[in-house]
């Protein structure tokens, strides 16, 4: 997997006291179109901590242009932001 560390915008359901689970999401890819990928498994989720920032770390599989892929997105906690981290 190569790192990419985009920001991405993410459809989640945030449940009272449990972590937020990605839905599907929407990134600029490298030749300037964007891909919505629907998210068909999560893997792991494991926390951990980024420049001091808290962070949640989702392993996901998901079909991007007909090709079964795996990748990381990040949850930064206090930002509430969400990043395509390894793909």
């Amino acid at each position: 997997m190569k790192i990419v560390m985009k920001q991405i915008q993410v459809i989640a359901v945030f449940a009272e006291n449990a972590r937020p689970a990605p839905v599907k999401f929407k990134f600029l890819k490298e030749d300037g179109t964007y891909v919505v990928v629907k998210i068909n498994e999560i893997i792991t989720i494991k926390e951990e901590r980024f420049a001091g920032n808290r962070m949640f770390v989702y392993t996901c599989q998901s079909e991007i242009d007909g090709i079964e892929k795996r990748y990381e997105l990040k949850y930064e906690i206090n930002a509430c932001k969400w990043y395509l981290y390894k793909i």
